[in-house]
C-alpha cells in the first residue's frame, strides 16, 4: 500500500548533503516496509541487516569504529558491493547503540552512502541518556496509515475528487454518505498496516480484531523487553488505564484511575516510556493561547491519547457492531474515539505539538496548535449537533484569525470560522491555505 511518507523518502534520497536517516514510530506502522520499497525500487542495490535477527551482527560494529572495515564487513555478509547505489538499512538499530553511533562516522567519512536506521523501540534507546550523533543525523517519524492513505483502497472516485479540491466549499451529497460510512469503518480498523491489509482481504471485522489484539499483546510484551525502571508493571497499568482516561468529560490525566493512591512520582517514568516508544501522546494544557504555545504549558496538567484509534477501541472493548449503530461510533465514551482520530490526524500535519486550553469551569478547547505563526483554536464535535459555548467563549476572549470545528456537518467557510467534516481532518492544512488565498 501506498504511504505519504515514501514522498518524503524519497524526498532524502534526492537532497544533496543528506545525512543518514534515522526512521522513527511505534511498532507495525510500516517503517520495515518503507524502508524496503525504497531500497528495491530506488537504488540498484540494498542490504537490510535487522539486529534483532541476527545479533552476531553487533561485533562488526562492537569491535571497531572504522568505517570502511564496517562497509567491507557489511558487504562481505550481504554478498554485493556498497556504494552510492546501495541503499544500506539498520533495522532495530536499538538492539546496538554502536551501529546507531556508527552513523555519525558515514556522515563523515562515507556521505555518498545512503543509511537508514530505525528500530520499534529507537525512541526508548534515543531519550535514555546514550550518545548519538548529535547533528550527524536526520530524523522522520511514521505515524499509522491515516484515513486519507487509505480512502484510495476503499472508494477511489472519492479520493480522487478529494484529491482535486482546491477551494473550500460544499462535498457533493454524493460522495458526502458514502465517506462518512467509510469514515465509520476507519474508527473500527483503526490505520496500523496489518489491519487494514487484514480488512482489504477479507472484509471482516472479526479478524481485524484477532489482529488488533495480537498487536496489543505485543506492545504489552516490549513493556518487559526494555525497561528503564525497576517496576516494569506500571508501564501497563497506565497503558491499560488509557481507555478509562478518555471516558471522562474531562479528559485531563488522573493518577488516580491507574490505580488507587496512585501519585505522579511513581508514574512519570512509566508515562515517558510510553511516550518515547511511540504508543502514546501527551497533550499539555497552556495558560494563555500566545506564541510559542510552549512557552503557556502547564506542566501538571495533561491528556493522553492512544497513538491509533483502533487499538484504542479494541482496548475500550467496543464492538465492531457500533458500525452499523448509527453514529454511535463518534459519540462513544464521551467522543474520545473520535477526539482521539482528530489528534492522530493533526500529529501528521503540523510541525509543532497541539496543546489544549482551558479557562476553568468556564471553557475548554479540545486543541490548539500553532500554525504559520497564528494559534488556531479548535473544537471537535462528534456529530451535527455543533453548539458550542467554548469556542464563542474563547473567540471573545482572544479573538483569533481563524477558528477550526471539525463535525459530521459539511465543509464551510465563514468570517474566520471553518467547519471541517470529521473524515476530511487530513485536508485541514489545504483548507487553512485555501482560505488564505
Amino acid at each position: 500500500m501506498e504511504r505519504a511518507v515514501q514522498k518524503e523518502l524519497l524526498a532524502w534520497k534526492n537532497r544533496l548533503n543528506r545525512l543518514p536517516l534515522i526512521l522513527q514510530g511505534a511498532r507495525q506502522v510500516g517503517k520495515t516496509f518503507c524502508m524496503k520499497w525504497l531500497g528495491a525500487n530506488h537504488y540498484k542495490g540494498c542490504l537490510y541487516f535487522n539486529f534483532d535477527e541476527r545479533p552476531e551482527l553487533k561485533e562488526i560494529f562492537e569491535k571497531n569504529k572504522d568505517v570502511e572495515r564496517i562497509v567491507l564487513s557489511l558487504s562481505l555478509i550481504g554478498g554485493q558491493e556498497i556504494n552510492e547505489e546501495t541503499l544500506v538499512i539498520f533495522d532495530e538499530i536499538q538492539e546496538c547503540p554502536e551501529a546507531l553511533n556508527s552513523l555519525k562516522y558515514f556522515a563523515e567519512k562515507r556521505p555518498n552512502i545512503p543509511v537508514i536506521g530505525a528500530g520499534s523501540l529507537l525512541g526508548i534507546l534515543l531519550n535514555s541518556g546514550y550518545s548519538f550523533p548529535v547533528g550527524k543525523v536526520e530524523f522522520l517519524t511514521m505515524y499509522p496509515m491515516s484515513f486519507r492513505e487509505v480512502l484510495p483502497y476503499w472508494n477511489k472516485n472519492a479520493a480522487q475528487f478529494l484529491e482535486q479540491m482546491r477551494d473550500v466549499e460544499e462535498i457533493p451529497s454524493f460522495f458526502l454518505e458514502d465517506l462518512k460510512e467509510l469514515f465509520k469503518r476507519y474508527l473500527v480498523t483503526g490505520g496500523l498496516p496489518a489491519v487494514i491489509s487484514e480488512f482489504n482481504a477479507s472484509m471482516n471485522f472479526d479478524r481485524c480484531d484477532s489482529v488488533l489484539e495480537n498487536l496489543i499483546l505485543s506492545y504489552r510484551g516490549d513493556f518487559a523487553k526494555y525497561p528503564i525502571m525497576r517496576d516494569v508493571a506500571k508501564i501497563g497499568l497506565v497503558f491499560n488505564s488509557i481507555p478509562v482516561q478518555l471516558a471522562r468529560e474531562n479528559k485531563k490525566f488522573v493518577y488516580q484511575l491507574i490505580r488507587s493512591g496512585a501519585r505522579a512520582k511513581e508514574y512519570e517514568d512509566a508515562i515517558q516510556w510510553l511516550i518515547n516508544a511511540g504508543l502514546l501522546y501527551k497533550i499539555r494544557l497552556i495558560t494563555k493561547p500566545n506564541i510559542p504555545l510552549s512557552a503557556y504549558e502547564d506542566l501538571n496538567a495533561f491528556k493522553m491519547y492512544s497513538f491509533d484509534i483502533g487499538i484504542l477501541r479494541r482496548m475500550s472493548r467496543l464492538s465492531h457492531s457500533a458500525y452499523a449503530e448509527g453514529n454511535r461510533l463518534f459519540t462513544e465514551f464521551k467522543g474520545a474515539i473520535t477526539e482521539n482520530y482528530i489528534l492522530q490526524s493533526l500529529m501528521t500535519q503540523f510541525e509543532d505539538f497541539p496543546r489544549y486550553w482551558s479557562s476553568g469551569n468556564l471553557a475548554e478547547i479540545d486543541f490548539v496548535i500553532q500554525h504559520e505563526n497564528e494559534v488556531i483554536p479548535i473544537e471537535v464535535k462528534s456529530d451535527e449537533q455543533v453548539k458550542s459555548r467554548s469556542l464563542t467563549y474563547y473567540h471573545q476572549k482572544y479573538n483569533p484569525q481563524i477558528r477550526i470545528r471539525y463535525s459530521l456537518k459539511n465543509l464551510q467557510y465563514r468570517d474566520g470560522f471553518l467547519n471541517i467534516p470529521l473524515f476530511l481532518s487530513d485536508y485541514t492544512r489545504e483548507f487553512l491555505a485555501f482560505v488564505k488565498m
